[in-house]
Parts: structure tokens; sequence; C-alpha cells
């Protein structure tokens, strides 16, 4: 799995550092957020042993769900942004924008 943002995510991530210090991901497994990138203070959002840190999102951690990761780890992750207010307690929201997830399966070598 290869992790990588856009240049408007990476933009947006640094003015919510400017606004809020460091951040970490997680990537919604679903249900009221629907599967989006969510993004909070570093430390808010309480990992536990069911989650993979994935890898970094512009200096940030990024992690998701270990039942989630073992569906998605042959797939490469863009996190990207776009116009719009999502339904959620990510700290992009008051913003006006939503990261979404871009996906592109990889090849699996035997």
């Amino acid at each position: 799995m290869k992790l990588t943002a856009t240049e408007s995510c990476k933009a947006l991530i640094n003015l919510l550092k400017s606004k809020h210090g460091e951040l970490m991901f997680h990537q919604s497994g679903g249900c009221c957020d629907g599967s989006s990138p969510m993004c909070y203070p570093l430390g808010e959002f309480k990992v536990g042993g069911q989650d993979v840190l994935v890898g970094e999102l512009a200096g940030c951690p990024f992690y998701m769900g270990a039942a989630q990761y073992k569906l998605w780890q042959h797939t490469d992750l863009t996190i990207d942004v776009v116009n719009g207010r999502g339904a959620s307690f990510s700290l992009e929201i008051p913003e006006g924008k939503r990261f979404i997830l871009r996906s592109e399966i990889c090849a699996v070598e035997d």
C-alpha cells in the first residue's frame, strides 16, 4: 500500500496545522461519516490494538482499522480534497472542504 496526498490536500493540512497544531488521520470504516479520512488533533482520536499505522500523510500519522486494512492492503491510496461539507467531526469541515480517498488497486506479486 502506498499513501500519498495531492497538493491541495497538503495545503489544507498545512492550514489545519497552523490552526490546531500537530494532526493525525484515521480512515473511517463507514457508518455516519461515510468511509472518509478523518482528521483530528494528534492524540485526540484514541487508536487501539485493532488500528494499523498505514503511513504518514504530509507528516501526519494515518491509521485505519485492521479489518479494513486487510481488505485494502493491496490498494494505493491518494488523499484529496473537494469543496463541500461532510457529515463528520473532521477538522476540515469548518473550512468548507472535505478530505476524500481515491484508490487504485495494485498488483500483488506471488
